[in-house]
């Protein structure tokens, strides 16, 4: 072309302006295209400040020409530069596709590299400079920087290795050094967490590489869940162990498998630390799956007559029937003496696991308050039953037909073996005349269950459709 043989240095700005140009007017999502298209006009300006007669391995020309001169120094030294920002491209794109962008600070670093040796060899070739003495020099420098920055260095160091070794990466949530949180970015210097409390930790990356790393987010689709559990080395562990085994049972949050269990954690002198652990399927509800089963442990300890931190029986001499009315919530609001009347006439029944407590149409004579064990309750779709919750100690069932003779919605099943209380319906139907807070807090719980079933329900999959040869065939 005319343009590029009688005026190369033209020509050089116009390939120059049109690389910025492109760069910033492609869209990050086509970064692979941006790449290519940088160094097509690499290679095009190579071309042409070569074919001006301007070697980047050699001093520039027309040293009698004091302006034309500066520009093919300049020129030169860019076409390094640009070589540097072009290989830095193209890595990243091979980096990017074979470790994805948890690569970013690897990335970074090289791409770091890689100019210093641009500039040095600039400097050697365009500019004639004495690039030996210029490393020495450099090298003292380093060595005195490198002391000063020591701990910065560890940190982008560390910072590679755990880039390279990856034993977490962005949007995971991970426990570092005690620190627990989702990984929003990992950058030269340290992990940036976003807390539960939705606040910011920042981890120094040396400090994770040394530290007890627990990637709470592998494998993907199974969180741990745990809670520790102080009792009185008084109470012979198996008593607390088959206890805490019925408050795992209770809770349906928890997955199947790994099955979730309890175990002795650590003994002393003055408490034996329990631990229950579980698996959830998303850490979005692990505060509320952790409160759960602490509810559900004291409520099971409570039930075996097992007070936290102590050897002494939580019913403070009262008859267990009478201690269960005490923690009843429809009974709250209910006197002592009240309380007292409808103690005596609690009539305790045993179930095995497996036995069905009340089937679903049947109506109750009596309101059966749980005393230990677990109860299942489904409901049925019309096929098959879904179970809608389960149920632990001072639940109480059979409120449809105290409320108004109505069969009741849900099968009730003991998932383990259970003791249940029997209040005749009469006698439930005094209390409720005497206090109408009994009546309200019966139809309040009517109501939720009543809500949670229809909520099930709606959540039922829908039958695939058979279609193709086989379901032809069906049809026939």
């Amino acid at each position: 072309m005319p343009l590029i043989q009688n005026h190369p240095l033209v020509a050089s700005v116009i390939v120059l302006l049109i690389d910025l140009l492109s760069w910033h007017l492609l869209p990050y999502k086509y970064r692979i295209a941006k790449v290519a298209v940088r160094l097509a006009l690499f290679l095009a300006y190579s071309a042409v400040i070569i074919g001006a007669g301007m070697s980047p391995l050699d001093v520039a020309p027309w040293p009698d020409d004091g302006p034309r001169h500066l520009i093919a120094i300049a020129l030169s030294i860019l076409w390094w530069l640009l070589a540097a920002r072009t290989l830095t491209g193209v890595l990243g794109i091979l980096l990017t596709r074979r470790i994805g962008h948890s690569g970013r600070l690897l990335q970074e670093v090289m791409g770091a590299v890689i100019f210093l040796i641009a500039a040095v060899a600039a400097a050697g070739y365009v500019l004639q400079l004495p690039v030996q003495g210029l490393l020495a020099t450099s090298g003292a420098m380093a060595i005195i920087v490198g002391l000063a920055l020591q701990s910065t260095l560890s940190d982008v160091f560390s910072g590679i290795v755990l880039n390279t070794t990856k034993p977490y990466q962005v949007d995971d949530f991970v426990s570092i050094d005690g620190v627990e949180g989702k990984v929003v970015d990992i950058d030269w210097r340290s992990t940036h967490l976003l807390t539960g409390s939705g606040s910011t930790a920042v981890v120094p990356n040396s400090v994770a590489a040394k530290a007890k790393i627990v990637n709470l987010s592998r494998p993907s689709d199974c969180f741990g869940v745990s809670v520790n559990i102080m009792v009185s080395p008084n109470i012979r562990p198996r008593r607390v162990l088959d206890a805490l085994e019925r408050a795992l049972q209770g809770s349906s949050a928890l997955l199947p498998s790994p099955k979730p269990r309890a175990m002795v954690k650590e003994a002393s002198p003055t408490t034996i630390e329990y631990s229950i652990t579980g698996s959830i399927r998303s850490l979005d509800n692990k505060i509320e799956v952790r409160n759960l089963l602490f509810d559900l442990a004291y409520r099971h300890l409570e039930a075996a007559g097992i007070a936290w931190q102590s050897d002494i029986s939580t019913d403070n001499g009262m008859s267990r029937a009478r201690a269960l009315l005490e923690d009843v919530k429809i009974f709250k609001s209910v006197n002592a003496e009240e309380k007292n009347r409808l103690a005596q006439n609690l009539v305790p029944q045993e179930y095995a696991a497996g036995q069905v407590v009340l089937e679903a149409g049947e109506v109750s004579d009596s309101l059966l308050l749980i005393a230990t064990g677990v109860v299942s309750a489904a409901v049925s779709d019309g096929s098959r039953f879904i179970e809608a919750g389960r149920m632990g100690p001072t639940e109480v069932m059979g409120e449809q037909s105290i409320l108004g003779d109505t069969p009741s919605d849900a099968r009730f099943t003991a998932l383990t073996s259970c003791v249940i209380y029997r209040l005749d319906k009469s006698v439930t139907r005094s209390a409720m005349e005497q206090q109408a807070e009994v009546t309200r807090a019966l139809k309040k719980l009517q109501a939720i269950r009543q809500h949670g079933s229809e909520s099930v329900l709606l959540q039922k999959p829908t039958a695939v459709r058979k279609a193709g040869f086989l379901g032809w065939l069906q049809k026939r």
